[in-house]
């Protein structure tokens, strides 16, 4: 930014003699404030970018790492993670690329995933990804609930606990909690533009903080207490759980660490905050190696501390398993850290969902009253009126109260992260990047690279099938032993 408006002054003072360049004058810092497709100039750096995509992707995924890890042992479990983490960044950097269309400094720009999907693969693909990535959201919304009513449930059950001296098994139902958490989202969804609200997300990442770094460092005091790393090279045994099950289990954690480290869509919008020159995908590249080292070392640390504080009875999520009891005060933080953070969390995830179905709906019968006219509704102590429709409120309470049933016709938080995980991993992590860069690069068919290309998309979505199959069938497992509706913990 220095050199331009050094550029520029130079420029100015040089034919200060003509008088036509002082009508150009005012022009100069219009020059220097905004950037070449019109919006205001970005200034975000390789390290607020780090910082975006860690705060991004550190979240709910780290509570079940641990029992992912517990499945596939001491081995397995740590080479998987790396796997993961090697083709995210591999295809992260694909991504990086995509953010312009056809040339890297000066082609279009690409808001969204959404976007670079649109320009690059043209509609139909377009449409498919849409497809995907709003069941993705959706269930995540799922997602969330479940993992925030266990949270809430956990700290009363450790209240509890600490009251009646650990005697009380303190067996609840998860359902009042969860219908706590969906009145909340009802009102919370009525707010309008609420992911646009700053604080949200700094709250957001500050919360998801505080409860990663809680749940490892009480791993490393129980290892400490323990005086002994449990865990075993290959995982839970087969004395433990049958034959089958150990494969469904194996195939479920593949899921769980993908569903960790499936942030893909939003790199996009963060490579969209960075400063040029030099090209952002070149930022972009030093960001997404930096914040992916720090989120993998992160996530190996929780997941191994994890089980190696509880063996192959880790727990499938790792704060609200009840293998740590005290300090329980310091558990009731990390719980409660847990629910602020997907209360939030919940509204961001959803808020594109609203969008896509409101603008649909308004697009598609322009003349309804009911679902295009907008109310004004003065609020007291409010200078503005509230603005809304019929529809917009009708809509998002079903859509709020949709998922809350869902979360208590399974709460099962492993299962279902599984379930995300295996969604979104082939195809928003892998096969979309690979298929926007072959056209992007222009990737000649049958060349050595498109062929590796394409062995990495079939790897991956095989893993991305049989994480789903595995985590399906651990729903399917799980409602035998529970009854629908009647889940105590």
């Amino acid at each position: 930014m220095g050199e331009t408006a050094a550029a520029n002054n130079h420029h100015h003072h040089h034919h200060h003699g003509h008088q036509v360049f002082d009508v150009s004058v005012p022009q100069q810092p219009a020059f220097k404030c905004f950037d070449d497709d019109g919006r205001l100039k970005r200034t975000g750096t390789v390290w607020t970018a780090s910082a975006h995509i860690i705060t991004a992707v550190i979240g709910s995924g780290v509570l079940s790492l641990a029992w992912a890890i517990a499945q596939l042992g001491w081995i397995a479990g740590p080479v998987v993670m790396l796997l993961f983490s090697f083709v995210t960044l591999y295809t992260s950097t694909l991504l990086s690329d995509c953010y312009r269309t056809g040339d890297a400094v000066s082609g279009k720009r690409n808001y969204t995933y959404m976007d670079a999907v649109r320009s690059i693969l043209g509609g139909f693909k377009f449409k498919i990804c849409g497809l995907i990535q709003y069941l993705n959201l959706f269930g995540i919304a799922i997602g969330y609930t479940i993992a925030a009513s266990i949270s809430m449930m956990a700290i009363k059950r450790s209240n509890c606990f600490h009251k009646s001296g650990g005697k009380d098994p303190c067996h609840m139902s998860s359902n009042p909690y969860m219908i706590i958490f969906g009145v909340t989202e009802i009102l919370l969804s009525q707010v309008p533009d609420f992911d646009q609200i700053w604080w949200i997300s700094i709250v957001a990442a500050v919360m998801s903080f505080t409860y990663s770094a809680i749940g490892l460092a009480l791993g490393i005091v129980q290892v400490a207490a323990n005086g002994v790393f449990k865990g075993s090279l290959t995982g839970i045994s087969i004395e433990t759980v049958t034959q089958t099950q150990k494969i469904w289990r194996t195939f479920q954690a593949l899921g769980d660490i993908a569903f960790a480290y499936s942030y893909s869509v939003v790199l996009i919008e963060i490579q969209d905050t960075v400063r040029s020159p030099p090209a952002e995908s070149t930022t972009m590249k030093k960001a997404t190696k930096i914040s992916i080292a720090v989120t993998t070392i992160f996530y190996m640390l929780c997941g191994s501390m994890g089980y190696a504080a509880f063996g192959d009875a880790a727990p499938g999520n790792l704060l609200t398993g009840f293998g740590f009891y005290n300090p329980f005060w310091l558990l009731d933080i990390a719980n409660a850290a847990i629910v602020v953070h997907l209360i939030g969390a919940y509204q961001v995830f959803s808020q594109p969902i609203f969008a896509f179905v409101e603008k649909s709906v308004s697009e598609r019968f322009p003349d309804n009253d009911l679902l295009t006219k907008e109310l004004q509704i003065k609020i007291p102590g409010f200078r503005s009126p509230y603005k809304t429709n019929v529809f917009r409120v009708v809509f998002r309470c079903c859509f709020v109260v949709l998922t809350t049933v869902i979360s208590m016709l399974m709460p099962f938080f492993n299962d279902v992260v599984g379930i995300l995980g295996a969604l979104g991993f082939w195809p928003l992590t892998v096969y979309f990047p690979v298929e926007m860069y072959i056209k992007q690069r222009k990737v000649e068919k049958w060349s050595t690279r498109w062929v590796c290309l394409q062995m990495l998309s079939v790897a991956c979505l095989v893993i991305s099938v049989v994480a789903g199959v595995g985590s399906i069938a651990g729903v399917m497992l799980d409602l035998k032993v529970y009854k629908p509706f009647q889940s105590t913990y």
